[in-house]
Protein backbone atom coordinates (compact mmCIF):
# COMPACT_ATOMS: atom_id res chain seq x y z
CA UNK A 1 0.00 0.00 0.00
CA UNK A 2 1.52 3.71 -0.73
CA UNK A 3 2.75 6.23 1.42
CA UNK A 4 1.84 8.71 -1.00
CA UNK A 5 -0.93 11.37 -0.57
CA UNK A 6 -0.76 13.39 -3.43
CA UNK A 7 0.51 13.40 -7.05
CA UNK A 8 3.74 12.08 -7.14
CA UNK A 9 4.51 11.33 -11.05
CA UNK A 10 8.44 11.62 -11.82
CA UNK A 11 7.40 13.93 -14.81
CA UNK A 12 5.49 16.48 -12.28
CA UNK A 13 8.69 16.10 -9.58
CA UNK A 14 10.67 16.96 -12.36
CA UNK A 15 9.24 19.78 -13.60
CA UNK A 16 9.01 21.59 -10.55
CA UNK A 17 12.66 21.48 -10.24
CA UNK A 18 13.12 23.75 -12.97
CA UNK A 19 14.64 26.54 -12.36
CA UNK A 20 15.68 25.75 -8.35
CA UNK A 21 18.92 23.81 -6.85
CA UNK A 22 17.79 20.69 -7.39
CA UNK A 23 17.84 21.42 -11.31
CA UNK A 24 21.54 23.30 -10.97
CA UNK A 25 22.94 20.49 -9.37
CA UNK A 26 21.57 18.04 -12.20
CA UNK A 27 19.31 16.05 -9.58
CA UNK A 28 16.65 13.86 -11.52
CA UNK A 29 14.14 11.95 -9.71
CA UNK A 30 13.97 8.44 -11.24
CA UNK A 31 11.73 6.31 -9.67
CA UNK A 32 8.80 6.36 -6.86
CA UNK A 33 8.07 2.62 -5.78
CA UNK A 34 5.22 3.07 -2.27
CA UNK A 35 7.15 3.80 0.16
CA UNK A 36 10.36 5.35 -1.26
CA UNK A 37 11.38 7.78 -3.86
CA UNK A 38 14.99 7.42 -5.80
CA UNK A 39 17.24 9.75 -7.51
CA UNK A 40 19.95 10.48 -9.04
CA UNK A 41 22.65 13.42 -8.86
CA UNK A 42 26.04 13.74 -11.79
CA UNK A 43 29.39 13.71 -9.95
CA UNK A 44 31.16 16.59 -11.97
CA UNK A 45 32.20 20.21 -11.71
CA UNK A 46 28.79 21.25 -10.03
CA UNK A 47 29.24 19.00 -7.30
CA UNK A 48 32.78 18.57 -6.66
CA UNK A 49 34.79 20.34 -3.94
CA UNK A 50 38.01 21.62 -4.76
CA UNK A 51 40.01 18.10 -4.58
CA UNK A 52 38.08 17.23 -7.13
CA UNK A 53 35.83 15.02 -5.17
CA UNK A 54 31.61 14.62 -4.33
CA UNK A 55 31.42 17.76 -1.86
CA UNK A 56 29.41 16.63 1.21
CA UNK A 57 27.29 19.33 0.77
CA UNK A 58 26.25 18.00 -2.40
CA UNK A 59 25.16 15.65 -1.04
CA UNK A 60 23.48 16.58 1.66
CA UNK A 61 21.38 18.67 -0.79
CA UNK A 62 20.24 15.44 -2.61
CA UNK A 63 19.62 13.80 1.12
CA UNK A 64 17.23 16.73 2.09
CA UNK A 65 15.95 17.06 -1.31
CA UNK A 66 14.81 13.62 -1.37
CA UNK A 67 12.80 13.93 2.21
CA UNK A 68 11.41 16.95 1.62
CA UNK A 69 10.15 15.87 -1.36
CA UNK A 70 9.00 12.75 0.27
CA UNK A 71 7.65 14.37 3.28
CA UNK A 72 5.19 16.40 1.90
CA UNK A 73 4.09 13.47 -1.10
CA UNK A 74 2.97 11.72 2.34
CA UNK A 75 0.64 14.50 3.93
CA UNK A 76 -2.44 15.48 3.06
CA UNK A 77 -3.10 18.95 0.90
CA UNK A 78 -4.11 21.09 3.85
CA UNK A 79 -0.58 19.89 5.45
CA UNK A 80 3.48 20.65 4.46
CA UNK A 81 6.67 19.08 5.88
CA UNK A 82 9.37 21.76 6.68
CA UNK A 83 13.18 20.61 7.85
CA UNK A 84 13.89 20.67 11.38
CA UNK A 85 17.17 18.91 11.50
CA UNK A 86 19.44 17.08 9.08
CA UNK A 87 22.56 15.41 9.64
CA UNK A 88 25.01 13.00 7.07
CA UNK A 89 27.81 10.65 7.59
CA UNK A 90 30.13 10.90 4.61
CA UNK A 91 31.76 7.18 4.15
CA UNK A 92 32.97 6.92 0.81
CA UNK A 93 34.65 9.81 -1.63
CA UNK A 94 33.69 10.00 -5.45
CA UNK A 95 35.15 11.24 -8.12
CA UNK A 96 33.38 11.12 -11.31
CA UNK A 97 29.81 9.15 -12.24
CA UNK A 98 26.40 9.74 -10.54
CA UNK A 99 25.45 8.73 -7.37
CA UNK A 100 21.84 7.23 -6.96
CA UNK A 101 19.81 8.27 -3.58
CA UNK A 102 17.18 6.26 -1.61
CA UNK A 103 14.59 8.17 0.96
CA UNK A 104 12.82 5.57 3.11
CA UNK A 105 10.34 6.74 5.90
CA UNK A 106 11.34 5.68 9.96
CA UNK A 107 8.31 7.61 10.75
CA UNK A 108 5.63 9.61 9.65
CA UNK A 109 3.64 11.00 12.52
CA UNK A 110 0.86 13.65 12.83
CA UNK A 111 3.56 16.36 13.79
CA UNK A 112 6.98 14.75 12.78
CA UNK A 113 8.28 12.54 10.38
CA UNK A 114 11.64 10.69 10.07
CA UNK A 115 13.61 10.03 6.94
CA UNK A 116 16.46 7.85 6.05
CA UNK A 117 18.27 8.81 2.91
CA UNK A 118 20.90 6.45 1.56
CA UNK A 119 23.26 7.50 -1.25
CA UNK A 120 25.34 5.19 -3.70
CA UNK A 121 28.00 5.01 -5.92
CA UNK A 122 27.60 3.26 -9.67
CA UNK A 123 29.28 0.13 -7.46
CA UNK A 124 26.29 0.16 -5.15
CA UNK A 125 28.64 0.80 -2.19
CA UNK A 126 27.33 3.21 0.11
CA UNK A 127 28.82 6.83 -0.10
CA UNK A 128 26.55 8.76 2.29
CA UNK A 129 23.57 8.19 5.02
CA UNK A 130 21.46 10.83 6.08
CA UNK A 131 18.93 11.54 8.51
CA UNK A 132 15.85 14.40 7.82
CA UNK A 133 13.53 15.69 10.44
CA UNK A 134 10.57 17.37 9.53
CA UNK A 135 7.82 18.88 11.12
CA UNK A 136 3.90 18.99 9.55
CA UNK A 137 2.45 21.88 9.40
CA UNK A 138 -0.84 23.64 8.38
CA UNK A 139 -0.69 24.78 5.01
CA UNK A 140 -0.46 28.42 4.52
CA UNK A 141 -2.77 30.53 3.38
Amino acid sequence: MSIWKKDSSLIRLNKISDNTIIALLGIEYTQIGDDFIKATMPVDSRTHQPHGLLHGGASVVLAETLGSVAGNLAVSADKVCVGLEVNANHLRSVKTGVVTGIAKAIRLGRTVQVWQIEIHNEKEQLVCTSRLTLAVIDRPK
